[in-house]
């Protein structure tokens, strides 16, 4: 007797989960290595902070490739070799002794891993389920990719503390490696019928249609926010708070705080994008995280103000994800959804770098973040005017099958 569809998606769906959780979850702590490796390497800390914002580009640039060969030749391929970049970034990240060498093995190296990971899971699982249960599929994945970044934060801070930062690197490059055995039989995975009607088109036929339309640009300008409000607040929320008089181990609960309270927020994101208007919801999110900074500021700075932003700023941290993913599924359909949202993705990614870079920019002219606190509120007003301006309707090539998406 052969498995039904439904069980197969349903197994797909935590295989491809579960490299999530390891690939973003690596990817969340890389911070924690700045302060040591700094220290017994005598590096600058924008040594460091160059390697993983090239990081960010290199996955941004080789995304929309990473997606479109996945979306040709099959996801399995480029899941194992991203999850080989992946591997033999972190272990040559331990090895690296100069800028050069840290700029290659944790920017370059990783940068295509993830580039061959984590999106090019969203394309397989946006595959596998039919429209109407297709939104929820993407929030449970965004759900176990937060659970990642919550859970590898402390781990990798245990390893270090146990057995220092260089075999910390070579244990976590055993981890990534854990990735292949999973995407493996991601490789035979087969979309669902219903979601793969319509389909045919080109590669460039693709493209052209993705380009023409206004409402795919301005949802990937929204993404560009996401991106940029991301990255700072990852990077440079523990500063500020040390700024403000408190503790280390305040930021690293902060953060933590925020992986934590978007398990549920992803997986909401997710579920209420299956009955609702996707672009209105990402209206919320975008006017939410405003209206959440404002509040932060203007509250008397504390440890438990700092939890309670944590905690609510979690809630809407990457609902963005499967809602946009959503919305290029729901227009385009599946048959490129790598490839499409990879150049969603690449906007991303252009923003994260930014975030990252102009708040220390900022930093080392004024002394204070108030200014990029200030941009991230008008940003987000922008990235929800963009959102509400979208057509997230399917095009009518598409529309007497897609149902609800």
């Amino acid at each position: 007797m052969h498995p039904s569809p439904g069980r197969d998606a349903r197994i797909l769906l935590l295989r491809g989960g579960a490299i999530t959780m390891l690939s973003l979850g690596i990817r969340h702590g890389f911070g924690i290595f700045l302060r040591p490796m700094t220290l017994d390497l005598q590096w600058t800390r924008e040594t460091f902070a160059f390697a993983i914002a090239l990081q960010n580009l290199v996955w941004g640039l080789s995304q929309p490739f990473a997606g479109m060969l996945a979306d040709r030749h099959g996801a399995g391929r480029i899941l194992a070799l991203g999850t080989a970049c992946y591997a033999v970034g972190l272990a040559l990240m331990a090895q690296s002794t100069t800028a050069t060498q840290l700029a290659l093995s944790a920017g370059v190296l990783i940068g295509l891993g993830l580039s061959g990971t984590y999106t090019i899971v969203i394309g397989v699982v946006g595959r596998a389920f039919p429209p109407e249960r297709r939104s929820v599929a993407l929030g449970v994945l965004g759900a176990l990719a937060s659970f990642g970044q919550f859970a590898m934060l402390p781990y990798g801070q245990s390893l270090i503390s146990a057995v220092g930062w260089w075999w910390a690197l070579l244990v976590l490059a055993l981890n990534a490696a854990l990735m292949l055995p999973l995407a493996l039989p991601l490789a035979r995975a087969k979309g669902h019928p219903a979601a793969l009607a319509g389909s045919g088109q080109s590669i460039a036929e693709a493209l052209g249609e993705a380009f023409r339309h206004r409402g795919f640009w301005l949802v990937t300008l929204g993404f560009f926010v996401c991106g940029f409000q991301i990255v700072f607040v990852a990077t440079h929320f523990p500063a500020y708070l040390l700024d403000q008089g408190m503790s280390v181990d305040t930021g690293m609960i902060a953060l933590a705080l925020i992986g934590l309270a978007n398990i549920p927020g992803a997986f909401l994101a997710g579920y209420l994008g299956a009955r609702y208007s996707k672009r209105r919801l990402l209206v919320g999110i975008y006017l939410a995280r405003a209206l959440i900074i404002v509040a932060f500021l203007a509250a008397p700075p504390s440890p438990w103000s700092v939890y309670a932003f944590s905690i609510a700023l979690g809630l809407v941290w990457l609902g963005t994800v499967p809602l946009t993913s959503g919305i290029v599924a729901q227009i385009f359909g599946v048959q490129y959804l790598s490839m499409l949202f990879g150049v969603v993705y690449l906007g991303h990614q252009i923003g994260a770098f930014l975030g990252g870079w102009i708040g220390g920019l900022v930093y080392d002219q004024t002394g204070a973040y108030l200014p990029v606190w200030l941009l991230a509120v008008g940003l987000s007003l922008a990235a929800a005017a963009a959102n509400l301006l979208a057509d997230e309707a399917a095009l009518p090539r598409l529309r007497p099958l897609a149902g609800q998406a």
